[in-house]
C-alpha cells in the first residue's frame, strides 16, 4: 500500500512537470511571434483555419497561394486591398453625394430667385397696364 501511495505521489508530480513544461514552451513561442515582430505567421493562420474546420487542403492551399500572388502584384494583403477599395468607393460615394446636395441647394435658389422675378415682373407689367388703361380713358385727370 505504500509503494502505491508513492509511485501516485510522483505520477501526479510528473503530469505537474509536464503541463508546466508545456506551458512554458507555449509561452516562449508565442513571445517569439509577438516580440519579434514575425508578422508573416497570420498569413498562415487563415488556411491554416481552413484547413482545420472544412478539412479541404486544396482550398487552404489555393486561398494561400491567392493571398501570395496579391501581395507580389500589389504589395499590399488581400485584406489591406479590399479594405483600402472599399474607402475610394466610400470617398467616391461621400463627394458624390456632397456634389448632389450642392445641386439640390443650388436648384432651390434658383426657383426661388425665379419666383420674386416673376413676382416683379408681374408687378411691373401690371403697373404698367394700368398706367395705359389710365391714359387710353384720361382717368388721371378725373377725380371721383
Amino acid at each position: 500500500m505504500n509503494k502505491l501511495n508513492i509511485e501516485m505521489k510522483y505520477q501526479i508530480n510528473y503530469g505537474l512537470t509536464m503541463k508546466f513544461r508545456l506551458f512554458r514552451i507555449l509561452t516562449i513561442i508565442l513571445s517569439f511571434f509577438f516580440l519579434t515582430g514575425f508578422v508573416p505567421i497570420l498569413s498562415f493562420v487563415g488556411p491554416g483555419v481552413t484547413v482545420l474546420t472544412t478539412g479541404n487542403v486544396y482550398k487552404a492551399a489555393a486561398q494561400l497561394v491567392i493571398d501570395q500572388s496579391i501581395k507580389k502584384k500589389t504589395g499590399k494583403s488581400s485584406l489591406t486591398l479590399v479594405k483600402d477599395e472599399l474607402s475610394k468607393n466610400n470617398q467616391k460615394y461621400e463627394k458624390n453625394k456632397f456634389n448632389e446636395e450642392l445641386r439640390q441647394l443650388v436648384e432651390k435658389n434658383i426657383k426661388i430667385t425665379r419666383a420674386k422675378l416673376d413676382n416683379q415682373n408681374l408687378e411691373k407689367l401690371v403697373k404698367k397696364r394700368i398706367q395705359v388703361t389710365r391714359s387710353i380713358l384720361d382717368l388721371n385727370n378725373t377725380t371721383q
